[in-house]
């Protein structure tokens, strides 16, 4: 009888939850540092909600969230720009079928100093401004003077693997060409509006959500209405600013369990008032 009643505690034993054991779901989110702020906004807000699941979010860039989701090491990746043709190729090579999901806007801020007096800037003056082989390198180029004397503009642009650096190019340059060589190229958003608060004669470009009041958001100039437009959530969702893009997160396949109740909620009314909360535009009206 004693080994009995042994033996039934041991299993009840067995039987109960580890104390050194989560019980909760974790989701890998990683990509876009455009979208870092907003993502870990949004891991925050849904573990108010959803306690038993984590968001484990990382920047690094879209090319680091296109990367893990290729190789399998997460679950969604962040992406201020869509997946090439080559990375669908990649994905799809090792048995995985990457899916988008648009999830909000943003507006491609054009920032400089506080102190510079510029009004506007249309899209060939940017073009000429970063391109190789631009004609304008001075700020006398397109007839600004700064108080501070300098003349000589400093270029601030984002790495090469990330998603802002290719839209801007895509959007701006031109597909097929090249940044000018010198430009300062940061690691992430915040970066880029940082630097320009701090380099009078500097301009960079950089998501809409990063703008600080030491720095001046400059106006862009519709092809269409002539009309110099401030990116806003308004100017965006009508498409009258002329330099935005879509959001996505993607995951491989259609999303299953944890990870398709979140793209839901982030998709659904509360997330969207997140995004809308951090300064970027919302798929709709909220």
């Amino acid at each position: 009888m004693k080994h009995l009643l042994l033996a039934a505690a041991f299993a009840a034993i067995a039987t109960l939850p580890s104390c050194g054991k989560s019980s909760r779901a974790v989701i890998q989110n990683r990509g876009s540092d455009t979208m870092a702020e907003v993502a870990q906004a949004w891991s925050e807000d849904y573990r108010k909600v959803h306690p038993v699941v984590a968001v484990s979010v990382s920047g690094g860039g879209s090319q680091s969230g296109i990367t893990g989701l290729i190789d399998g090491t997460v679950d969604i990746a962040n992406c201020s720009r869509e997946f090439k043709p080559e990375e669908v190729e990649a994905a799809r090579k090792k048995g995985r079928d990457p899916v988008k999901h648009h999830v909000g806007w943003d507006g491609i801020a054009i920032y400089v100093h506080k102190d510079n007096p510029i009004q506007s800037i249309s899209k060939e003056q940017l073009m000429q401004i970063y391109s190789d082989g631009g004609k304008v390198t001075k700020w006398s180029d397109l007839g600004i003077k700064l108080p501070s004397g300098e003349d000589e503009m400093v270029l601030i642009s984002r790495q090469s693997n990330s998603g802002t650096y290719e839209y801007f190019r895509e959007a701006v340059l031109g597909k097929e060409t090249n940044f000018r060589l010198g430009t300062r190229d940061m690691n992430g958003s915040k970066d880029v509006v940082d630097l320009c608060s701090k380099v009078t004669s500097g301009i960079g470009y950089s998501g809409l959500s990063y703008a600080t009041s030491e720095v001046r958001i400059v106006p862009v100039t519709n092809a269409k209405t002539g009309a110099a437009v401030a990116p806003s959530t308004d100017s965006v969702l009508d498409g009258t600013y002329p330099i935005s893009r879509p959001l996505f997160m993607y995951t491989i396949g259609a999303p299953q369990g944890e990870v398709a109740k979140y793209l839901d909620w982030v998709k659904g009314d509360e997330g969207q008032r997140v995004l809308l909360r951090m300064g970027y535009p919302p798929l709709r009206k909220v």
